[in-house]
């Protein structure tokens, strides 16, 4: 998703707040007259830069910016994260989003987790995640990591569990694309139909 910066020009420029809490704290768009169909973004310190067409309406632009969100996110989840940078990770969450009162022990990536895509046990204080998650979008696995954090305040899935969750703004969007993937594993594999 990195384009060289200096093939736009921008006549106009807009900084805006990213949606759904990326890591960027910015988003800055830049409209080009040079770029007729092409949209690319990348990193540039903490901000992230769209490029866009200039004709592109104002509904397209939004679009657009999470689109291209979305992909560097699922891009930089794709450099697999260790024990230590997950376990660093989720007390990031916990402070961010449960005031630091879930202290997991340990935070690790497991193999042998297949039909869940994470476990706790809260009398062990430690956490699992599935290896299947690694190169999906970070806010999948922060969405994840959460759930998990919030099985150590609250057992079960009651109301309580749930309210919990609601401070995290992707919820939604994380819990569909996992039944996505769920859904999509479970179609019959169907070969290509080929040209005769």
């Amino acid at each position: 998703m990195s384009a060289d910066p200096r093939a736009a020009s921008p006549p106009r420029s807009t900084t805006s707040p990213p949606p759904g809490g990326s890591r960027a704290s910015a988003v800055e768009v830049r409209r080009s007259a040079r770029r007729r169909r092409t949209v690319s973004a990348y990193r540039e310190g903490d901000r992230t830069v769209v490029l866009i067409p200039a004709r592109m309406s104002e509904a397209e632009e939004q679009r657009w910016v999470g689109v291209m969100l979305d992909k560097l996110a699922a891009q930089e989840s794709k450099r697999l994260l260790g024990d230590t940078e997950l376990a660093e990770r989720a007390r990031r969450l916990s402070a961010q989003y449960f005031d630091g009162r879930a202290l997991p022990l340990t935070v690790r990536w497991v193999t042998n987790q297949n039909t869940r895509w994470g476990s706790c046990t809260p009398s062990e204080g430690s956490i699992r995640l599935s290896h299947r998650l690694q190169g999906m979008p970070e806010y999948v696995v922060d969405y994840v990591l959460l759930h998990e954090l919030a099985h150590l305040l609250v057992p079960g899935h009651g109301p309580d569990f749930w309210r919990l969750l609601e401070a995290y703004p992707r919820t939604e969007r994380a819990r569909g694309y996992l039944e996505g993937v769920v859904a999509a594993e479970r179609l019959p594999f169907r070969p290509p139909a080929t040209d005769t």
